[in-house]
């Protein structure tokens, strides 16, 4: 494993403060996500301001701590479906263990003031003309039939809005409908592996800009597929990236950790479950 990013050995800024998007890292590990303190001068050896009330420092990977916005902070929980992790339907026990750390983190980040994004496949039958080849081809093995095809003992149509495959699985459906009933979660549906940001104008995109969301922590399977797409593409549109580790998985030989290393390095930030419910703890005993 590649040694940790060295520390700073001065205040500095990263990005543009007139455009109000950019970081402000601390010789002592801390990096600042919020926009809400700009150095006066870079180079400045001045030491980091107070944590506010609505503020969470979550320890990362690297020797960092990094301090977010609770208000504009939500976790995005990709494909954490039936179709994906149900014994009935496949073998996944690396799925299914992120399974209890989510459980632990969403009501937290809830009672935190964090925003919960479910983010699923949830097909129509208008989306079914306008599915890729290659993705179609993707999803059709197994002797199954394709995006559509009827998976049979209930389980309804692969992938489609509505059927039971596509539900939440198991206690995850359960804790969507309490966010749903409290106004903190909201399920996007998605038709692509890439997620909810392919294209301006998804669902995705439009609900993040109408409730002023820039810091994205992420979950769900497959970490090198949908959850890497999804992740790659806030990216790529300026949205601060921070990949909780032990509520992702991936079947494919070393496509996890190859995730985490680029994440850290390039990406933004990894941290788990752990390190975030006791950045979530500290803040309920302030």
């Amino acid at each position: 494993m590649a040694p940790p990013r060295p520390r700073v050995e001065e205040p500095q800024t990263f990005g543009n403060v007139k455009s109000g998007s950019f970081w402000v890292e601390y010789p002592s590990g801390l990096v600042d996500l919020t926009c809400a303190n700009p150095l006066e001068s870079d180079g400045m050896p001045v030491n980091p301001p107070q944590k506010s009330l609505g503020q969470l420092d979550i320890a990362v990977e690297g020797d960092r701590m990094i301090r977010v916005d609770v208000t504009k902070t939500a976790i995005v929980i990709v494909d954490m479906q039936n179709f994906f992790l149900h014994p009935e339907l496949r073998v996944y026990p690396l799925g299914l263990a992120c399974v209890d750390p989510l459980l632990k983190v969403v009501p937290g980040l809830r009672s935190a003031g964090a925003r919960i994004i479910w983010l699923n496949w949830g097909l129509t039958p208008t989306e079914l003309t306008t599915i890729p080849p290659a993705l179609a081809r993707s999803f059709t093995k197994d002797k199954r039939g394709g995006f559509g095809s009827d998976l049979g003992a209930g389980w309804g149509p692969l992938l489609m809005r509505g059927a039971r495959n596509s539900d939440l699985y198991g206690p995850l459906q359960n804790e969507w409908i309490k966010g749903r009933e409290a106004g903190t979660d909201v399920w996007i549906h998605k038709n692509r592996r890439h997620g909810g940001l392919w294209g301006s104008g998804t669902a995705l995109d439009l609900y993040l800009k109408e409730e002023g969301l820039k810091t994205l922590l992420f979950s769900g399977v497959n970490t090198d597929q949908c959850v890497l797409g999804t992740m790659v593409d806030a990216y790529f549109n300026g949205y601060d990236v921070v990949v909780v580790k032990d509520t992702t998985a991936t079947p494919s030989p070393e496509g996890l950790s190859n995730v985490l290393h680029n994440s850290e390095r390039t990406y933004g930030f990894v941290t788990d479950s752990e390190r975030l419910m006791q950045a979530i703890e500290t803040k309920h005993a302030e």
